[in-house]
């Protein structure tokens, strides 16, 4: 059996969910393919299958069901190029509409002024009925033509969409009119103006629609053009500039004032700021110099600097980003999947409604020019756009208006989840407080303090927890030592051989599981002077000293748990320090409920435990590698983009800089786009529910149904568009 792959084809020609239901039952069709998930606000589908035919077979199925499609390509800046080019047809296609929709505006006009007597009963119309047909073709030829294509292709494919509803109902119309003018009744009530103004709203509410979709998009489609073509490598003869696509890890690189970082690395020389913001959300530039981290596309400011590459293509953050943003923007919420099956079998009823209601005029009533344009009415505000463009078009502006703050959500589930919660639980250090701890006090018990911080720095320089790099700045500066066997114990720190020496460095479960006391540990710790993290240094066995670190709160931490209160929402502390430095940190922040020296296992529990006793659902929000349990298991995940992969990795939602503000923000940003999804569902459901009956029984002309149609699938997506100039709400924790 072959293994499962999945590709992404950029789909084009899609106009509503019946488009994008077609082209998935299309997609299904193909032999290998196990899931196909199609995107219309993105228009993209996303295919996982054995890889039998190879992709060439589901652009064929594809297209045979009436729509183009093609591979998506490879790579960020070839995506970015593809979506450049997309952009650029879409708009090309929205000028071309713009200048058909003008045209059919001035025939339109023509033919309502011109048939204005005959429309509200006050004689017949000023223009002869020839001239009144041809105008109505010209309005078809020249609006018209766009939805007769893509209804006849749908057909073609087995399926039926809104273009089949807009195309059968002017049609009828204008065959209906035409036939009444051949035969000699012209001089009756005709319906050529119908079927113009008609579809000339309709191509209104096309083009306003898509730019509208464009606009919800656009966050996207930023990150996709902050990745650079080019990078300068840097060679023994100088610089070649070379394609992203070229560049390797460990390879170094020059940055030039102004110009963007063409993929992640280390400065390794040179000093400058770099503009983040459109990655992290941070609107101040940042200090970088030798040693600190840059990120794909952000922007240097005005000096050179040369960084090695540590991270190329899809593992760049820019790519990791992207993929995020595109896999929340996918999904399906539980409601909308409910809109989808409806969609699937509404095309169809609607045809079967519009019948149904020509015979009823016709055989009821006796008026089959009354059913005529009762049916034609039914088939036009049938139209299902509002419904298909209500979930993704939120979903695209509601995911990019966070990823332009720094909150990067991983699907969709996760703004369902962000509805339940009760409680936050915070991880503390590197969370909570700022996660750059320094080296307080120190005792030796044989009075070497010198030998203790060597001792411990030494082991604990393979690591890459903070607290070693405090020790590292505060260890003196000898000879190195020679270290080998280093283990790390999860939530409890390390041990370890150093000159031929066992150390041990750790917690007090550390040095219970070395065979210390408790007595001793305890009695060790009453001689610091103050409260902080504790690390006691075991060496061959026998309690050496303790090593205390303090850790200062973040600035905005002390808002951020207020916010959060004032929200309803009950704040704790997880974490595997001691009491003491936990309830120093507390005190600080207004946390009553903290609970202390936990192992990665024992979050785990006490957020189980929390959720049992409380009712409440818990989001847990960590940055370390001892918190990806706590992560995965709580009800929402939030990492700190500061924090280890792991802890990314685990989190349902994560910060793009350490900023704990974020927090309240994108429970807020989750909850509108929420909001704004079933928002728009409703509106969509209204506008059918309403509509259609009054339709059918004649009170709603087509006229105005076309005119309701459109500004359903306008105001859906505008509603969204509004979603998209979110912004966070910061003032809380300056």
């Amino acid at each position: 059996m072959n293994a499962m792959t999945r590709t992404v084809l950029d789909i084009s020609g899609m106009t509503c969910a019946a488009c994008a239901a077609s082209v998935e039952k299309a997609l299904s069709r193909v032999d290998g393919v196990s899931q196909a998930d199609v995107n219309l606000a993105l228009e993209r589908a996303n295919v996982e299958f054995d890889g039998t035919g190879g992709p060439e077979a589901l652009i064929r199925a594809v297209e045979k069901a009436g729509y183009g499609a093609s591979l998506r390509a490879s790579g960020a800046a070839g995506q970015s190029e593809a979506d450049e080019a997309r952009e650029a047809a879409r708009a090309a296609e929205e000028r071309q509409t713009l200048l058909r929709f003008g045209f059919s505006v001035v025939l339109s006009a023509i033919l309502v002024a011109g048939t204005l007597p005959m429309m509200v009963g006050a004689g017949e119309a000023w223009l002869n009925p020839w001239i009144q047909a041809a105008l109505a073709a010209g309005v078809m030829a020249l609006s018209g033509a766009r939805f007769y294509r893509e209804a006849f292709a749908a057909v073609r494919g087995g399926g039926a969409n809104m273009a089949v509803l807009v195309s059968l109902g002017t049609t009828v119309a204008f065959i209906y009119s035409l036939v009444l003018v051949v035969i000699g009744q012209g001089h009756g009530h005709l319906y050529f103006e119908a079927a113009a103004v008609v579809l000339t709203l309709v191509m209104l509410g096309k083009y306003l629609e898509a730019r509208a979709k464009r606009g919800a998009s656009s966050a996207l489609a930023a990150l996709g053009r902050l990745q650079p073509r080019t990078a300068e490598r840097v060679t023994e003869n100088g610089t070649k500039t070379i394609t992203v696509e070229e560049l390797k890890r460990g390879d170094i690189i020059l940055v030039r004032p102004g110009g963007r970082v063409p993929a992640d690395g280390v400065v390794v020389s040179g000093e400058t700021s770099i503009d983040e913001s459109l990655v992290t959300g941070e609107s101040l530039p940042i200090d970088k110099r030798e040693g600190q981290k840059v990120i794909t596309g952000t922007t240097n400011g005005q000096g050179a600097i040369e960084v090695r590459i540590d991270a190329v293509g899809e593992d760049t953050t820019l790519a990791r980003m992207t993929k995020l943003i595109e896999d929340a923007q996918r999904g399906d919420a539980p409601i909308q999947r409910l809109v989808d099956r409806i969609s699937a079998v509404f095309v169809p009823l609607i045809l079967l409604a519009a019948l149904l209601t020509f015979l009823g005029w016709w055989l009821i009533a006796g008026s089959a020019g009354m059913g005529l344009v009762a049916a034609v009415a039914v088939l036009v505000i049938a139209c299902p756009c509002a419904l298909g463009l209500a979930t993704p078009t939120a979903l695209v502006a509601g995911t990019g208006a966070a990823a332009k703050a720094g909150i990067l959500i991983r699907d969709i589930e996760t703004l369902e989840r962000a509805e339940t919660i009760g409680i936050v639980a915070f991880d503390k250090t590197g969370t909570l407080t700022v996660g750059h701890p320094q080296v307080g006090e120190t005792i030796a018990l044989d009075g070497d303090n010198d030998r203790l911080l060597r001792y411990a720095a030494a082991l604990e320089g393979r690591s890459e927890h903070p607290l070693a790099k405090a020790l590292a700045e505060r260890a003196p500066n000898e000879d190195r030592l020679d270290v080998s066997g280093v283990t790390a114990l999860g939530g409890k720190g390390l041990v370890g051989t150093v000159d031929g020496h066992r150390i041990a460095v750790g917690n007090a479960a550390l040095a219970a599981s070395e065979g210390i006391g408790a007595a001793e540990t305890e009695s060790l710790a009453a001689k610091l002077r103050t409260a902080g993290t504790i690390s006691f240094v075991i060496i061959d066995g026998k309690l050496a000293g303790a090593i205390l670190f303090s850790d200062e709160p973040r600035p905005e931490a002390a808002g951020t748990i207020a916010e959060l209160k004032a929200r309803g929402l009950q704040s704790i502390m997880l974490t595997g320090d001691n009491a003491a430095a936990a309830g120093a940190v507390a005190a600080k922040l207004g946390l009553s409920d903290v609970r202390a020296s936990l192992l990665p296992e024992d979050k785990v529990a006490a957020i189980r435990d929390l959720a049992r006793e409380t009712g409440k659902n818990v989001a847990f929000v960590g940055d370390g590698l001892n918190d990806g349990a706590a992560l995965a298991a709580a009800r929402l995940g939030i990492a700190l983009s500061s924090g280890t992969d792991v802890a990314r990795g685990a989190a349902a939602i994560t910060l793009m800089r350490p900023d704990l503000r974020l927090v309240p923000a994108s429970l807020d940003i989750a909850d509108r786009t929420r909001r704004t999804i079933r928002n728009n569902l409703i509106w969509a459901f209204i506008y059918n529910i309403i509509g259609i009956p009054l339709a059918a029984f004649g009170i709603l002309s087509p006229v105005i149904a076309g005119a309701a149609m459109a500004f359903s699938s306008v105001s859906v997506v505008t509603n969204s568009l509004l979603l998209a100039r979110w912004r966070p709400d910061l003032d809380h924790g300056a």
